[in-house]
């Protein structure tokens, strides 16, 4: 099984919600796992110490978990049109990997959730590409030959699977699922394809 690394950070538990939605997307290809990982969260005032495990959900990811995976999910709440200072802490603890290119062609793609509709969810996105190409990963959106992505009235970008969550919400309307569980296995179908013609 071809192991893909769905990794996000959730505050309030909607970019989980989605996180989970595309991990059932990557399960629905033949040959493919989905593995869900998250990171703890950072303090503004000082560094603290947290369980290496959490007290529920999802493992906290590791380096490795990055090192093995075949392909890559990207999630995270909005932060002012940025990616959230959890995530980002862990992503800029990969410089090794980033020396040893280990994730250099393999496929990735990014997620987001917000509480207001115009809460910056396109910057978001971009902001999260940024660091996978540096790392030299493919980047992957969503195309509206995604049917739901025409129809939807809530979350859905061409960068990445949104989700407006009015407030604190957890609840995705049915076109965010589906768009979801497409991204899920369009990156599913890129990490097999890849995988068999740069190995």
């Amino acid at each position: 099984m071809l192991p893909i690394l769905v990794l996000y950070y959730s505050a309030t538990g909607n970019t989980r919600l989605m996180a989970r939605e595309i991990a059932h997307g990557i399960d629905a290809i033949d040959g493919c796992e989905a593995i869900l990982r998250t990171v703890p969260p950072v303090s503004t005032t000082c560094e603290t110490l947290t369980s290496e495990i959490p007290d529920n959900g999802d493992p906290y990811a590791t380096t490795d978990d990055l090192r093995v995976c075949q392909g890559l999910a990207l999630g995270s709440p909005t932060r002012f049109g940025n990616m959230a200072s959890a995530l980002k802490y862990f992503i800029d603890g990969t410089s090794a990997l980033w020396v040893s290119g280990e994730l250099e062609n393999k496929p990735a793609t990014v997620f987001t959730s917000t509480g207001n509709l115009h809460g910056g969810q396109e910057s978001t996105l971009i902001s999260m590409m940024l660091p996978l190409l540096h790392h030299g990963m493919i980047i992957s959106g969503v195309p509206y030959s995604t049917t739901a992505m025409t129809n939807t009235s809530t979350g859905g970008t061409p960068y990445g699977a949104s989700h407006w969550a009015h407030g604190e919400q957890k609840v995705l309307s049915d076109e965010e699922k589906q768009i979801c569980r497409a991204q899920g296995k369009r990156l599913a179908v890129l990490a097999l394809k890849l995988k068999v013609n740069l190995s």
